[in-house]
């Protein structure tokens, strides 16, 4: 099994090195920062880090979520903002045993967080097939980032130390296609529908988050994303062929 934890632009050394902490009190070795905007190797990170010192010296950082998830399967974010469109947010315990079913099958999982101030925009949580919410309340729902990634993987450990048998049935067995595969697809995909009229310009972006929710949670497999490229590939061709 491989467990990554996706940081998206940490700004506190404090918070950083906490996480670090976290992470090696639950055995994750793969820490991923995008854009990260303060220094891993700062006093104030290694000195939160306590034994968590090696996963922040071997933490990658990457340009964009897009790429540190590109070789992840199970993607699962975590949202605190009480605006988030029409995204549905889930409970963590409706997640982790999905999460862990990944794990067990060797699929490459990422857990993301966003950032301090505002956490995940509705574009960066359309690139994970689970968003999960918090129990917190209403009125202060966003958590401190080493907090909330606390609670994420303590509830994931609850549920891998669960007897075999008790927690509930997943039905989504089946490999599924790489979220950043999906994206890939759904890019070409608007650029057709835009050049056929289906969309417009100054619609297509909200339209377009629609359709990637839905897919995103529908699970989309391997071979039935390939089909819904060959799909787009031979529709761009037939109206580029037919167009007078």
């Amino acid at each position: 099994m491989s467990l990554t934890v996706v940081l998206v632009e940490p700004a506190g050394p404090l918070n950083l090195g906490s996480v670090a902490r976290v992470c090696a009190n639950f055995a994750v070795e793969d820490l991923r920062l995008v854009a990260p905007r303060c220094n891993p190797g700062d006093p104030d990170a290694q000195r939160m880090a306590v034994h968590g010192g090696q996963v922040l010296e071997h933490a990658r950082q990457f340009p964009t979520l897009f790429e540190a998830l590109s070789d992840c399967q199970r993607v699962v974010a975590s949202c605190g903002r009480i605006e988030h469109g029409e995204i549905p947010l889930q409970a963590p315990e409706q997640v982790m045993p999905w999460v862990q079913q990944g794990l067990e099958s060797a699929a490459q999982v990422a857990l993301v967080f966003g950032r301090e101030d505002r956490g995940l925009s509705n574009e960066e949580l359309l690139l994970s097939q689970r968003v999960v919410r918090l129990h917190s309340t209403e009125a202060y729902p966003s958590l401190n980032l080493s907090h909330a990634v606390a609670v994420m993987l303590h509830e994931l450990e609850r549920v891998r130390r669960q007897p075999s048998g008790t927690t509930p049935q997943i039905l989504e067995c089946a490999e599924t296609a790489e979220p950043t595969q999906l994206i890939d697809c759904l890019d070409d995909a608007e650029d057709l529908l835009l050049e056929a009229g289906f969309l417009l310009k100054h619609t297509a972006r909200a339209r377009m988050a629609k359709i990637k929710g839905l897919l995103q949670r529908s699970l989309v497999r391997p071979e039935e994303l390939a089909m819904l490229r060959g799909m787009v590939r031979q529709l761009r061709w037939a109206i580029r062929c037919h167009r007078p």
